[in-house]
């Protein structure tokens, strides 16, 4: 074998507990917000060839491009000098370097300076690789010429990594990364007119201002990573979201206008349409109104949004004419809103979804005539993968919300019993949702899975009030307990989304006592209203956020 060279079976036994010794031996993790990773990784992938990529774009002594490939429980690292390009006729030097852990992927933040590669380090793009079919990329790698597919939120199509003799035997391998003459080849691209982070939509420069992340390393890879801002913000129900200059600026614009909120500006049109017809003594809703409620609500509601992609249902013509969902990013979307391409789309589905991530974003989705935001319970970094089991009490045409309200606290006894952590929420119409925090690894099969088996349970006592039937029309009038939103791209309303009904109703998460409460509705809060429940109560999910919460055996 030649010199430099390291055999397949090296590039797999044991990979993650051997390959990051040096890794680990370059880094202080008591100075650096690096993540440490975690041991006993080294075995072999049980999805198909391939897995997730990252490019990394590093302020470091000199700007260079990180490119990570997942492999056999580590990213497989090569550091290129001038990033990648979609551009064919263009040879980038690659020069590879240490193995990084599965938890560098998401790593964004500050190196201290005078640590190693110290300096500032964003996520520029990721998405999923896969090599050549019929190819073993460990042997690929250690035989020097790797062919391999991305799918990325900037990256696409086949590009090739060669190494070269330059550096064999003296610890720097130098390679060639080449991309492929195909459809997705773009002449004369550039990375560098490409400068935002594929996560937060932050460039370098702001990343040194204000990192927003930082890692433990001392802690479990689900609670390493810690959003600053979120720690340091005001106490929940101290709401932060636009000025009141900004909100002033808004209720000051005729029908149309330009509205600048949080640094971005928005062209607004059609302000005083009414998008929620009266309801009560209440007057109705326009368009104008629900701007300034998602701009509001934004710090709330940001954290249960994060980094996942939103099935939006648009009502343009207000919420009294059919509406429509709507998943993909339109071609007229601000440039500086933040888009992920699911990398598992068939032909003819969704590619480009929006990420949901600042007030403004929000705004500009209100003014869209989105009216409902449905969030995936996985995230961009794994769409696989969810993070929250959900609980759907659907009533029936027959079912008074007593019967739901029986059903839900039922299931509070259920996992009070079982010692698992979730909350209840109205969902703004009819009905009653629960939300369980999850740590990772779990699938939707076993998520599903042991949501059914719980509700078949609970519905088994009270057989009277469920129906098991999927068409509503052969439900007799009864509630169905839906385990089956437990399933990527299935979603519920978010926390504090308002509902396609007259006078604007919200979807309220509550405490679990508040079930007892005999003046509580499924519809009860408004946009008008909302926040002051959240001013006097704070916001009871907020105890869900990072519980990494495994899910016993039923």
């Amino acid at each position: 074998m030649s010199p430099g060279r390291r055999s397949p079976k090296a590039l797999t036994d044991g990979r993650s507990d051997v390959a990051l010794a040096e890794y680990e031996r370059k880094r202080d993790f008591a100075t650096t917000p690096e993540p440490r990773g975690r041991k006993g990784r080294g075995r072999a992938n049980d999805r198909a060839p391939g897995g997730r990529f990252v490019v990394q774009r590093h302020r470091a002594r000199r700007l260079h491009y990180d490119l990570r490939l997942e492999l056999d429980g580590v990213l497989v690292s090569w550091a290129v000098p001038q990033g990648p390009t979609l551009d064919a006729s263009v040879r980038r030097l690659a020069v590879k370097v240490e193995d990084h852990p599965i938890e560098y992927a998401d790593f964004e933040g500050v190196i201290p300076s005078g640590e190693y590669g110290g300096g500032d380090v964003i996520v520029w793009d990721r998405g999923r690789w896969s090599p050549e079919p019929g190819v073993d990329p460990a042997e690929a790698i250690a035989e020097g010429d790797l062919h391999f597919d991305v799918a990325g939120e900037k990256l696409s199509g086949r590009f090739v990594l060669v190494r070269t003799p330059k550096g064999q035997g003296r610890g720097k391998e130098q390679w060639l990364l080449i991309h492929k003459h195909d459809e997705h080849a773009v002449p004369g691209w550039d990375p560098e007119e490409h400068p935002e982070s594929v996560k937060s939509g932050r460039t370098n420069d702001d990343v040194a201002r204000t990192p927003d992340a930082l890692w433990h390393s001392d802690r479990p890879a689900a609670e390493a990573e810690v959003d600053v801002a979120a720690a340091t913000a005001a106490p929940t129900g101290e709401l932060a979201g636009p000025t009141d200059e900004e909100l002033d600026a808004l209720a000051s614009l005729g029908a149309k206008g330009r509205w600048t909120v949080g640094g971005h500006h928005l062209a607004l049109t059609n302000l005083d349409k009414v998008l929620f017809p009266a309801r009560g003594d209440e007057p109705a809703v326009t368009k104008r109104d629900l701007i300034g409620y998602f701009a509001r609500i934004a710090p709330t509601v940001l954290p249960y949004l994060a980094e996942r992609p939103v099935n939006a249902l648009r009502h343009p013509d207000g919420v009294d004419r059919p509406g429509f969902w709507q998943k993909k990013v339109p071609s007229h979307a601000p440039a500086w809103l933040t888009r992920w391409r699911y990398p598992d789309a068939d032909p003819g589905e969704t590619e480009w979804y929006v990420v949901a991530d600042s007030g403004p974003s929000l705004a500009w989705l209100a003014n869209y005539g989105v009216v409902e935001l449905h969030p995936w319970t996985s995230t961009i970094s794994d769409p696989h993968q969810p993070t929250w089991a959900l609980i759907d009490i659907d009533p029936g045409t027959e079912t008074a919300f007593e019967d739901v309200l029986v059903l839900a606290r039922l299931h509070r006894t259920a996992l009070e019993h079982l010692g698992v952590v979730g909350r209840p929420r109205v969902s703004g119409r009819r009905g009653i949702q629960i939300s369980i925090p999850l740590a990772e690894g779990y699938t939707f099969d076993q998520t599903r899975a042991w949501v059914e088996t719980l509700s078949r349970a609970v519905g088994a006592t009270v057989p009277e009030l469920v129906s098991w039937s999927w068409h509503k029309d052969d439900r007799r009038g009864l509630a169905r307990l839906d385990y089956t939103q437990n399933a990527i791209n299935r979603t519920l309303v978010a926390p504090y989304s308002t509902r396609a009904a007259p006078g604007a109703p919200v979807s309220v998460p509550l405490e679990w006592d508040e079930l007892d409460d005999p003046d509580l509705r499924p519809d009860g809060w408004t946009i008008r209203t909302v926040l002051d429940r959240l001013e006097a109560r704070g916001d009871p999910f907020r105890a869900l956020l990072g519980v990494a919460q495994r899910l016993p055996a039923l």
